[in-house]
């Protein structure tokens, strides 16, 4: 009975595998036994744990635990960079002054430093442009500078990927394509407005940036993402995003070194209330300008398309 079972199991095996009939006379050789659970070299194997060296125990051992010991030893990591963390910030917490507490300071010297001293100091009518990208612009360049990595992060995820085209935005639409034609040129200058008047007028380069940024998103919507592409293709995107960053590094290294060794730096502060005062703030908004424009319709394009 078992061994008509056997040819049965050997006769639908070799159906499934498309051998022929195998004759019935045939002697079935034997199936090779199983390897050995640790196998270094074809020519020479080992059947026996004590025989083997040193070196070849630990990559035995680490073959059967490694992946068990990397797993554990990377949950045991998280979960003490996160108590480190929430200590650290406990800390922090608890050397804050209480609320309420009757001496506290009431008003910062820095802010009254800003009020006071921020025109004759900056050159800007806008304290808060004078503010972060004067007093504070390294921090803005470091705001800047994750804005343009995050651009960069997602153009290498889905940059590359292809994927087929959609043109749902393409449609034949008269009413949004008038409305794009004439709405597009006005908010360009909107956007440029606000980039050029930021340090003498609420604004500047983040919000200049978003406003050019709309435009291009509506001429992508109305005319199709190869219009668009067409003047400001993938390469060009990253290539003023990192020409923007550039000069804004170097604008700003030169005043922080002539300022630190207190010596002049050639750059005059203007008169406040003009168009071309405060110093580097005006190429400053302008160079922000550009990287948050880019950023924005980039991350829209990438999303909506695939590609840019």
């Amino acid at each position: 009975m078992t061994e008509r079972l056997r040819n049965l199991w050997t006769g639908f095996r070799d159906w499934v595998e498309g051998n022929g009939p195998r004759p019935e006379n045939e002697v079935i050789p034997p199936e090779p036994p199983p390897p050995l659970p640790f196998t270094l070299r074809p020519a020479a194997r080992r059947t026996r744990f004590h025989e083997l060296t040193l070196r070849e125990r630990y990559e035995l051992w680490l073959e059967h635990h490694g992946g068990h010991l990397f797993s554990s030893l990377y949950a045991g990591l998280s979960v003490l960079t996160c108590l480190l963390l929430v200590l650290l910030l406990l800390t922090a917490v608890a050397e804050l002054p209480t609320f309420g507490h009757p001496e506290n300071p009431a008003n910062n010297e820095v802010v009254r430093r800003y009020v006071e001293q921020g025109g004759r100091e900056t050159g800007a009518q806008n304290i808060v442009t004078g503010m972060i990208l004067d007093y504070r612009a390294f921090d803005t360049f470091g705001e800047t500078a994750v804005l343009f990595t995050s651009a960069s992060c997602v153009l290498m995820l889905l940059g590359g990927v292809s994927r087929p085209r959609h043109h749902t935005f393409r449609r034949d639409d008269s009413i949004l394509r008038g409305v794009a034609s004439i709405s597009i040129p006005a908010i360009l200058i909107l956007g440029c407005a606000v980039v050029i008047n930021g340090h003498i007028s609420p604004g500047g380069g983040f919000a200049g940036g978003a406003v050019l940024s709309t435009a291009l998103i509506l001429c992508a919507n109305a005319y199709g993402f190869d219009r668009v592409h067409s003047f400001f293709p993938e390469r060009r995107l990253m290539m003023s995003g990192s020409g923007a960053l550039l000069a804004y590094a170097v604008m700003k290294g030169w005043s922080f070194f002539t300022g630190a060794n207190h010596i002049p730096s050639g750059i005059s502060a203007g008169t406040v209330g003009n168009i071309l005062s405060g110093g580097l703030i005006l190429p400053l908004n302008i160079c922000v300008g550009l990287v948050v424009a880019g950023t924005l319709y980039g991350f829209y394009a990438l999303f909506s398309e695939g590609e840019i």
